[in-house]
């Protein structure tokens, strides 16, 4: 017999989280742990290696960012789902890129929480339909960057010339302009500012 799913659930509002431990629970799932806040849901995802996570993406205790990241590294094996009211294009590659396989809206019907979570105990990724304008692939791929490409983007962001990037990393400049288009592709970003702004907003560079 096939053991249950077992699932970390964390939100910072305890009727919500009731609810979907109640949900989750009678669809077959094994409700090991909740949390709170940020602090709990890591502490609790090391000590109960859970196969999903699913956490509200703004909780007290750390930024969703931090928390999605320290998560990972807590609970390696578990699949990470973000649960969120924010109807933000942007939240979908920023999520996805800290670590997330899924982003879920919390007006959505349950069943497609369900959907979710099962999609990527799959091994596949799933982003709410609301939120479809966005590509998992675009998001998949900010991920990617190279070691020469994120130096080029760190090198634009502080304001050096095409010039000035191939001398400091012994490159020509048309190397220069290449990894840079190749970066851009990437972040899916049209001009080399965008290119930067997406990157330092993800935290790919500082």
């Amino acid at each position: 017999m096939t053991a249950a799913p077992r699932c970390l659930l964390a939100d910072d509002h305890p009727a919500l989280l009731g609810a979907i431990e109640a949900y989750l629970a009678g669809n077959g799932f094994d409700v090991c742990a909740t949390a709170a806040s940020a602090l709990q849901a890591v502490a609790a995802a090391a000590e109960h290696q859970p196969d999903v996570v699913l956490l509200d993406y703004r909780m007290p205790g750390l930024s969703s960012v931090e928390l999605l990241r320290s998560t990972a590294v807590a609970a390696p094996a578990a699949a990470l789902a973000v649960y969120t009211a924010d109807a933000d294009e942007r939240l979908v590659a920023d999520a996805l890129a800290a670590g997330a396989r899924a982003v879920v809206l919390k007006e959505a019907p349950l069943p497609d929480l369900l959907r979710a979570i099962a999609t990527i105990l799959a091994g596949g990724s799933y982003v709410d339909p609301a939120l479809g304008a966005v590509s998992v692939e675009r998001a998949r791929r900010a991920t990617a960057l190279t070691e020469r490409e994120t130096a080029v983007l760190t090198l634009l962001a502080e304001g050096c010339t095409y010039e000035e990037i191939g001398a400091r990393l012994t490159i020509g400049a048309e190397t220069v302009r290449t990894h840079l288009q190749k970066a851009s592709e990437r972040l899916g970003a049209s001009t080399r500012t965008q290119a930067v702004a997406t990157a330092i907003r993800q935290g790919l560079i500082a």
